[in-house]
């Protein structure tokens, strides 16, 4: 499955658009480790504890997109984007969007 954010795709021709697709993920790291993040916080730097939830959340939300593309009969989605929010002090929400197409060789 080739997922891309551009619209084209250099060497492919998109032969039938078959639809949005979307995957989403909801996370949220254990006490201790939002504990230890907060503090890592007031030091600055990098939180790795928040980068490492961003990171499994946004891999969580594109594999279910993929998923749903496929079961489409996609080969490809284009025009990803992806979108995050807050939804607790401790719960990240990622969202994955694209379009479901089907592409074949120029």
């Amino acid at each position: 499955m080739l997922v891309t954010t551009i619209e084209n795709i250099a060497g492919y021709q998109i032969v039938e658009v078959l639809g949005i697709v979307r995957g989403g993920s909801v996370r949220s790291k254990n006490f201790f480790k939002t504990l230890f993040a907060r503090l890592s916080g007031y030091f600055g730097g990098n939180v790795g504890t928040y980068s490492d939830l961003l990171s499994e959340s946004r891999a969580s939300a594109e594999k279910l997109m993929v998923k749903e593309a496929e079961k489409l009969g996609a080969n490809a989605v284009i025009g990803v984007r992806f979108a995050t929010s807050m939804i607790a002090k401790t719960m990240s929400e990622i969202g994955a969007y694209g379009t479901a197409v089907k592409i074949i060789k120029k």
